[in-house]
């Protein structure tokens, strides 16, 4: 199994009344919301928490791109991946996304990216997401109905300008460039391996299928609203002929350890609180604009669980009659899994092989946790949790998915500070 500590990097002092007076936390939010005082130190604080997770042992340090919101104030990951790079030394850096489409050319995600693996050593995972709605459609004016066939082309795109050895021309539908020529180079080669984070489209398991990719499904709602689409790509690899290799896949899961279930119930209910009721208070007319959908999901019954989440729906990715998010429903129905360390491991265990996914990306901070709970909620995890589930999937199958670093003799030695450096000098 590996374990990808995941950051959504949430703003942590929206007002209690926030869902009651406020439309949406995505796209229209009140930029008086945002204090960038108190942003310079949440920055620093979530890069430590980020760092702290590297040092516990876990096998990445993910994070991801939003725009014009408070549920993730990550408008450029790479930014982030590019501190993370400099200051950890083993661990993958899982970029769970540039969405492709929204870069003009696509071929500077293909650059930056490159500079990441570079620095980090070859450490790198490019995550490839469409994009939700909100940053897509609306933040950044994307037709949605062109929006996925954007996408795919960018997709090409990067992926050739890392693999190909000489600059080409590209003319496609919506890039044009006579001479792409990538500088500087990935480390890996042919490229860093590519992961497609989604919500449940057909679209994407088709791609992942024939391009080799790892999909990865990002649940709000946990492993129990993650089996019929896990199930369904897992379907759908059958049908290509692939085989059910479990780290050709990953999901999200929101996790609270303590010593005791009730011990996690009074630490984690106030963060659980505030990601589901304000976080993610999502405004419908944001949620699925026409076009970007596609017929063949449609078809399939695989709605957003962006749509689901906006309507307070059942969160199967299918919406459903309203619910309230309150009191231990984020636990009960499997939302966030907690518990002692014992229980957590039993849990993980039996989902991963319910989902057969290698990949488990934990958000171990959610809402408005702080620091200290989540470097506890980190620590206990990596201490007492990942070695009961560790073996998991190692010894029946290959994972091609991962990245291969350097030898760590032919890399940069960060073990001294720059006054250590200095003084030796």
């Amino acid at each position: 199994m590996k374990f990808l500590w995941f950051h959504l990097m949430p703003y942590p002092d929206l007002p209690d009344d926030f869902k009651e007076t406020h439309p949406s936390v995505w796209v229209d939010i009140d930029p008086h919301l945002f204090d960038p005082a108190r942003g310079h130190a949440v920055y620093h604080e979530y890069m430590d928490e980020l760092e702290f997770a590297a040092n516990a042992g876990f096998d990445a340090i993910c994070v991801n791109e939003h725009h014009s919101n408070a549920y993730g104030l990550m408008p450029s990951p790479n930014l982030i991946a590019s501190t993370l790079a400099r200051n950890t030394t083993d661990t993958a850096l899982c970029v769970m996304g540039n969405s492709l489409a929204l870069y003009n050319p696509p071929t500077r995600v293909a650059e930056e990216m490159a500079m990441i693996d570079c620095i980090s050593g070859g450490r790198m995972i490019a995550g490839f997401p469409l994009g939700t709605p909100m940053d897509t459609c609306y933040a950044y004016g994307q037709n949605p109905a062109l929006l996925r066939a954007r996408y795919m082309e960018a997709v090409d795109l990067v992926t050739r300008a890392w693999e190909e050895e000489e600059p080409f021309a590209f003319n496609g539908r919506f890039n044009q460039q006579r001479y792409v020529n990538v500088w500087p180079r990935p480390v890996q080669k042919p490229r860093p391996p590519v992961w497609v984070p989604g919500s449940g489209s057909v679209e994407t398991w088709q791609m992942c299928a024939e391009r080799n990719f790892l999909y990865a499904y990002l649940s709000y709602f946990g492993w129990q609203a993650s089996a019929g689409v896990m199930k369904g790509f897992w379907n759908h690899m059958k049908e290509a002929g692939k085989e059910p290799n479990p780290f050709n896949a990953g999901f999200l899961q929101f996790v609270g350890v303590a010593e005791n279930r009730k011990e996690a119930e009074k630490l984690y209910a106030g963060p659980a609180d505030y990601f589901y009721n304000r976080c993610l208070h999502l405004g419908p007319m944001y949620a699925n604009p026409p076009g970007y959908t596609s017929e063949a999901s449609l078809r399939a019954k695989l709605g957003s669980q962006v749509t689901a989440a906006a309507n307070q729906g059942a969160g199967s990715g299918i919406s459903g009659p309203a619910r309230d998010f309150s009191n231990t429903k984020f636990f009960d129905e499997g939302h966030v899994i907690i518990g002692s360390p014992d229980e957590v491991a039993d849990k993980l265990r039996e989902v991963a092989i319910e989902l057969n996914v290698g990949n488990v990306l934990l958000l171990l901070h959610f809402g408005n946790m702080s620091r200290e709970l989540t470097n506890y909620n980190t620590q206990l995890f990596a201490e007492k949790v990942m070695p009961q589930v560790r073996d998991l999937f190692e010894d029946e199958w290959e994972n091609p998915w991962w990245p291969q670093p350097m030898p760590q003799s032919q890399r940069v030695d960060r073990s001294k500070t720059t006054a250590q450096m200095v003084a030796a000098q």
